[in-house]
């Protein structure tokens, strides 16, 4: 989860050193005006050593001391930032933000006890400041009091309505309350939420989700942008970490079934490419589709691709029909309830004999619905509605294989891995 931090260009704007009258300024605060300099580019190393020589000088300098805690904290010297900041506050500069600093690397230090001190002490001076309610969130967060913490996202985003960071904080610790005993406490903040900011596409999504209400019949093309533009940069990291395998289990079910090098094949929901590698081997052009930019960009890197489009998946296999040999979604239609549409556009986007290879979360048949948003905010289906839905799109189902597509807060997954065709006539 994202958290709010200050930027070292930030800080100069607050608590600076005063020049005296005329054209010569004491050699402290010289010194200090060459450091605010550097660190206005991000020359956090450049500007460190001006800062100390201009408090060795004069000690006294408060908004000094707090811009070097600043080039402290860029420089990953936290305890020497700790000292920084709280001799700003000693030498006068007792005000919200230098309080809010302070408790910003006291978190970073994992000083946790002393950070919710300073938080409270910069929130009472300034309880405008939504940077510092969501911040203190994060830390409530860490020690495992998710309704504060949610509670003070709600402060944040009452004050930056439409804040990305603080409602994906909210989303993901009302998950955790919710999960972790607070189900009652999460519901409630989730109506709330969802009554707060109905024009969000987290409160709308992942709110319902929570609050057990009505969902769409998919989610939000906008939740998800938003979602994964947020998610893109520690994307394959948290999935490795997860031993995330869709995209590995549907490459073994193409195995002996594609033409090497052969076909037109689409990655639909790319993301960061996870598929590419093993789709390569059978394209002779591959081509991938996903709503995220953030997401993209990293596909881009990876220099497997044809061509990448940033656009909505079902307008955008519509919009080319019988264009593919292979259509692959990993873990792309847990974002859709109702699997009509998406499936009825890959067929249409499929040549005669083509075929589309994708997963979907497992429901329980004992849940007795066709499909379910879980608190997470992906969509689970039965088995015997999948089958339904690809025969009511006019493809044949090849295979639909049981197994697990990842872990989640140590427990299994279990997925279906689909192959359907469209009839060669």
């Amino acid at each position: 989860m994202a958290g709010s931090r200050s930027s070292l260009r930030g800080g100069l704007r607050r608590g600076l050193a005063s020049g005296l009258a005329g054209s010569t300024l004491p050699p402290a605060v010289a010194l200090s005006r060459q450091a605010d300099a550097l660190a206005a580019t991000g020359d956090a190393a450049g500007a460190e050593p001006l800062y100390a020589r201009a408090l060795a000088t004069d000690p006294t300098l408060a908004g000094t001391h707090n811009n070097h805690g600043n080039a402290l904290r860029a420089l990953g010297r936290l305890e020497a930032a700790v000292d920084a900041y709280r001799a700003a506050v000693t030498h006068g500069l007792h005000e919200g933000m230098a309080h809010y600093n302070l408790g910003s690397v006291l978190r970073l230090a994992e000083r946790r006890d002393e950070a919710e001190g300073a938080f409270r002490q910069a929130l009472a001076l300034r309880p405008d400041h939504a940077e510092a309610w969501n911040n203190r969130g994060n830390l409530l967060r860490d020690l495992g009091r998710f309704g504060g913490a949610a509670m003070d996202y709600r402060r944040a985003l009452a004050l930056r309505p439409d804040w990305a960071d603080a409602h994906d904080n909210l989303g993901a610790v009302l998950y955790l309350l919710h999960e972790q005993g607070g189900e009652d406490e999460a519901v409630a903040l989730a109506r709330l939420w969802r009554r707060d900011h109905p024009a969000n596409p987290l409160a709308r999504h992942i709110g319902a989700a929570i609050a057990g209400e009505e969902a769409d019949a998919r989610a939000p093309d906008d939740y998800v942008r938003q979602t994964f533009d947020l998610f893109a940069e520690e994307f394959d990291r948290k999935l490795a970490e997860l031993d995330y395998r869709a995209p590995a289990l549907l490459a073994g079910m193409l195995a002996d079934r594609a033409q090497a090098g052969d076909l037109d094949v689409l990655d639909a929901g790319c993301g960061t490419g996870l598929c590419a590698a093993a789709l390569r081997p059978y394209a002779r052009r591959l081509i991938g589709v996903d709503l995220s930019d953030g997401m993209l960009e990293h596909a881009r890197h990876r220099g497997l691709y044809d061509e990448l489009h940033a656009a909505e998946l079902v307008g955008f296999l519509m919009a080319r029909p019988a264009r593919f040999d292979l259509v692959m979604a990993a873990d792309v239609f847990c974002y859709f309830g109702v699997l009509d549409e998406a499936l009825a556009a890959a067929r249409a986007a499929l040549r005669p004999g083509g075929r589309l290879a994708f997963t979907v979360e497992e429901l329980d048949p004992a849940d007795g619905r066709p499909h379910r948003v879980a608190t997470h905010g992906r969509y689970a289906h039965a088995e015997a509605y999948v089958g339904a839905a690809v025969a009511d799109a006019g493809l044949t189902l090849l295979r639909c294989d049981h197994d697990r597509l990842r872990f989640e807060s140590g427990e299994p997954v279990m997925g279906l891995v689909v192959l359907a065709e469209r009839p060669a006539v």
